[in-house]
């Protein structure tokens, strides 16, 4: 029998059941549609989060303190005070492959302006800060050098601090005075705008002090620092970098090459690969479970299946007696399988990307629909109305025509 008439014959089949077909691909359709939704979910998290890693420069170097052991117990980055401002200094002057670099020290704070306070992080910097960062000021000036040596009682803030103590993230705080800590200074400053990262910190609710300005008036007594921040001279460059800082610090530190470091060296490079390879899981984790509901809706398809072939054992029967082959049977409830399954899968694409789509529109979520999703999922859909089609359809073409006549 013709290709063209079994499609035909499976066609009429499937549309005398016009409710009950729907039914069956409903499971498919579910499927192939949470399928691409939730890969389109995870994509679009990992492009934004590789985004947000890559602004923060390509070719950016963090240094931690911690790590070290200490009765025996291994400690993580930052649980230990290791690195000293002298470091930072080394680093700047010994490494050549180094091209800015800045200490960082930081606390939260409660700043007051006026009746109105606000509690936010208050960052102590040195000028490259700005640099490694390609941080902007959209109104007034950056520190001067005679700021920094001074230690002098000025700073920049952000446009969430702006709107939080003036009521207006326009407004044109320059020369106003704020108390940090009861300490008054005077905001020289705005930095750009930059809106959430991804992970949903607001990168505006911050204010910039020159280092030893917090160091020295902000800070309990210490001579640490909480981490250093600096920059390769160009991306290629970085790893030979993290080196001439990694046997720059254990001679300073005199830790002998046998014993662990106490600091932590880690790179933008690093940063984006571990928080790819969690979205990468994640969005694995997420495809798997919507993955299921295309299982389910296989199995759908072998119960219809199975249903039909004993609601239509006596029109079996006649094919056969009038000269059907045993293949032809086959071939005919093999494609009305791989119909109920190809016709759900192209209805949950298109359910698929409108629910993406739906996604990003209402709820600010990151969606990125790639063809290798649609791609995947579809020959998925396929595959699984071929699959669980093929036993049905083996049962009816070893039907007895016989045997299939006498069927009441």
């Amino acid at each position: 029998m013709k290709f063209f008439n079994l499609f035909r014959i499976a066609y009429r089949s499937l549309n005398r059941n016009k409710l009950r077909s729907f039914l069956t691909m409903l499971g498919i359709i579910i499927g192939v549609a949470s399928v691409i939704a939730m890969l389109a979910i995870g994509e679009g998290s990992n492009q934004t989060i590789q985004k947000s890693i890559a602004s923060l420069g390509t070719n950016s170097i963090y240094i931690f303190p911690g790590t070290n052991a200490n009765g025996g117990v291994r400690g993580g980055a930052g649980s230990n005070q290791t690195l000293k401002l002298e470091d930072a200094d080394a680093i700047a002057a010994h490494c050549d492959l180094v091209k800015y670099v800045t200490p960082l020290v930081q606390r939260k704070s409660q700043i007051i302006f006026g009746a109105k306070n606000w509690n936010t992080m208050i960052i102590g910097i040195r000028n490259d800060y700005m640099l490694i960062r390609s941080l902007s000021i959209t109104k007034g000036s950056g520190f001067s050098e005679a700021d920094q040596r001074s230690a002098a009682k000025v700073c920049l803030v952000g446009v969430t601090v702006i709107f939080n103590l003036f009521g207006d993230e326009n407004y044109n705080p320059i020369g106003q005075i704020i108390r940090i800590n009861s300490i008054p200074v005077k905001i020289v400053g705005v930095l750009a705008k930059m809106g959430q990262n991804t992970f949903g910190q607001d990168q505006d609710d911050i204010v910039l002090a020159p280092f030893y300005t917090v160091q020295k008036r902000m800070m309990i007594s210490t001579d640490h620092i909480g981490s250093i921040l600096a920059s390769g001279k160009s991306e290629l460059q970085v790893v030979d970098a993290v080196d001439q800082i990694t046997s720059l610090l254990r001679e300073k530190h005199k830790i002998a090459p046998s014993d662990d470091i106490d600091f932590t060296v880690r790179t933008q490079s690093e940063l984006s690969n571990i928080f790819g390879s969690i979205t990468k899981v994640m969005t694995i984790l997420l495809a798997s479970i919507a993955g299921i509901s295309l299982l389910v809706g296989g199995i759908g398809i072998m119960n219809i299946m199975l249903v039909s072939v004993t609601e239509r054992t006596r029109e079996i029967g006649i094919r056969m007696a009038i000269g059907a082959k045993g293949k032809d049977v086959l071939f005919q409830f093999v494609i009305e399988s791989i119909l109920i399954s190809v016709v759900g899968g192209i209805i949950g694409i298109v359910v698929g990307v409108l629910a993406a789509e739906m996604v990003a529109t209402f709820g600010g979520w990151p969606v990125v629909i790639t063809p290798l999703s649609i791609i995947l999922s579809f020959g998925f859909s396929s595959a699984i109305g071929l699959f669980f089609g093929w036993y049905p359809a083996r049962k009816a073409a070893a039907l007895n025509p016989i045997d299939a006549l006498r069927y009441e």
